[in-house]
């Protein structure tokens, strides 16, 4: 164990080991490359999703069967399936990212439409404001901090899930632990490893920093 670490430490600070189109630093691009647009992409599908079933009250059980999907869903099974349909491209690796991200975000912004006072919403109504401005002005701002956490939620899991890029050939840190494993050199493996769990791990504290100073005056969501 101990040779084991200290050869992570060395492949980890090596000079070598942070230059060229494999180097750490390349790879750490390409993978933030592949989470943060599959991320922002399942945002764009699942954020007007979970306002809906939120504001209407239709279609909840969407909503609740949605995290139980989230969570049974077998990543690299639709990363195969739709390789097979289309061939070599990122494409198996972006829808897979996607619907992992999905289920998450509808569900903390239906949690987070559904928390807002019943009362607010008559209030606001009373006071002639359209549905648009009841959703948008005062159901949005006051569910803002449960969708934020959401999406959090849904960056961490497709950060910690796109080492899966490498599994048909592209890149990303997951690169260190296939070809570790091809390779039968455990430190590689290890330290793909250490560097995506370090990744998710910095970016989940600073997006609970920031959503903390955001919020800084309203009580603490529940994730």
């Amino acid at each position: 164990m101990y040779e084991l670490l200290k050869g992570l430490g060395s492949w980890l600070v090596g000079s070598e080991q942070w230059t060229g189109s494999d180097g750490i630093g390349h790879r750490l691009a390409e993978h933030l490359q592949y989470s943060l647009l599959a991320t922002l992409v399942a945002a764009a599908i699942a954020l007007p999703i979970g306002l809906l079933i939120g504001h209407t009250g239709r279609g909840a059980f969407v909503a609740i069967n949605l995290s139980s999907f989230g969570r049974a869903l077998p990543t690299v099974g639709l990363v195969v399936l739709v390789f097979l349909a289309s061939g070599l491209s990122m494409w198996p690796v972006y829808i897979a990212l996607v619907a992992l991200a999905v289920p998450s975000i509808v569900t903390n912004t239906y949690a987070g439409m559904t928390a807002v006072d019943p009362e607010v919403r008559d209030a606001a109504r009373g006071q002639g404001m359209r549905w648009y401005q009841v959703l948008f002005q005062v159901e949005l701002p006051l569910a803002l901090p449960l969708i934020m956490t959401g999406l959090r939620l849904a960056l961490i899991q497709v950060v910690a899930t796109a080492t899966i890029a490498a599994y048909v050939s592209f890149g990303g840190l997951g690169r260190y632990v296939f070809d570790g494993l091809a390779q039968r050199d455990l430190v590689q493996v290890l330290g793909g490893a250490v560097l995506v769990a370090l990744v998710a791990v910095v970016l989940d504290l600073a997006l609970s920093a920031l959503q903390r100073f955001l919020f800084r005056h309203r009580p603490a969501p529940q994730s």
